[in-house]
């Protein structure tokens, strides 16, 4: 009678953890960001919550879904995009823990450098406002066009004053642009939808825009009203905390330093 009532003892104590178990739902994009989620997955569950990633295959939906309540927090979005969104939306967000800086690249598939880059070639960049502010600021940094000044980040293409080659530009969705690198001669590129797609070498970029400005930190946002929740905030250390996630980062940006910060630590 022993072990009956032994086993039972067990399977009590087993459904009282369960119980006690707390569902976070984590909206995040395939490849780096994902993957670093799905990594804390069991060091959660042992400390209480019970993580869910949801992935989405664009900037739009992640933010809707958290607006809707249909997911806890996201983890795709850095600060400018985040106020940006909440702007033209009216979203109540708020930044709950640093995440990862990567590095923005200018991508070739057809030319090894800047000068080969024909007259009115294609250049495809972001199609949201503050990542095509990105891109066009490296194309500046590269000398092949010139902006307004003073526009920074939030520069669009009707911001541009000066382009001598007559660059022709496709503007795209952020996640897709890895799709379409090698139908034109240059493209804004992001190191994490590279290494996802498997499709050419992440630190082939002909120029990089630095990985200096925490700004542009992909963080775990959630709604302002939930910015102190306990589980939120318990999960966000557990994340900074773990080995298995700073491991699963490396191998994400394809064991490369150059391509990516672990901001919180810096």
């Amino acid at each position: 009678m022993r072990l009956p009532r032994m086993f039972a003892a067990a399977l009590l104590t087993l459904g009282a953890t369960l119980a006690q178990a707390e569902t976070l739902k984590v909206g995040t994009v395939p490849g780096a960001y994902s993957d670093a989620v799905n990594a804390l997955i069991p060091e959660a569950k042992a400390q209480g919550i019970d993580v869910k990633v949801v992935e989405f295959s664009d900037w739009t939906t992640p933010n809707v879904a958290l607006d809707a309540g249909d997911i806890d927090l996201n983890f795709f979005q850095h600060r400018p995009f985040m106020e940006n969104a909440s702007k033209q939306k009216g979203y109540a967000f708020d930044i709950v823990g640093l995440g990862i800086l990567q590095n923005v690249g200018l991508y070739s598939l057809k030319h090894k450098s800047f000068d080969q880059i024909p007259v009115g070639g294609t250049v495809a960049i972001a199609n949201d406002p503050v990542n095509q502010g990105r891109g066009l600021l490296l194309l500046q940094k590269a000398g092949l066009i010139k902006l307004k000044d003073g526009v920074g980040f939030l520069g669009t293409v009707d911001d541009i004053t000066e382009n001598p080659k007559k660059l022709r530009f496709t503007e795209v969705e952020g996640p897709q642009l890895v799709r379409i690198t090698g139908d034109v001669d240059l493209a804004q590129g992001y190191p994490h939808f590279i290494i996802a797609a498997g499709t050419f070498d992440p630190t082939s970029a002909l120029l990089y825009s630095g990985i200096e400005d925490k700004l542009f930190t992909v963080s775990f946002v959630t709604k302002a009203a939930r910015k102190d929740d306990p589980v939120v905030r318990k999960f966000v250390a557990l994340f900074q905390n773990s080995e298995a996630v700073k491991q699963q980062i490396h191998k994400s940006f394809a064991g490369s330093d150059k391509l990516y910060v672990l901001a919180w630590q810096k």
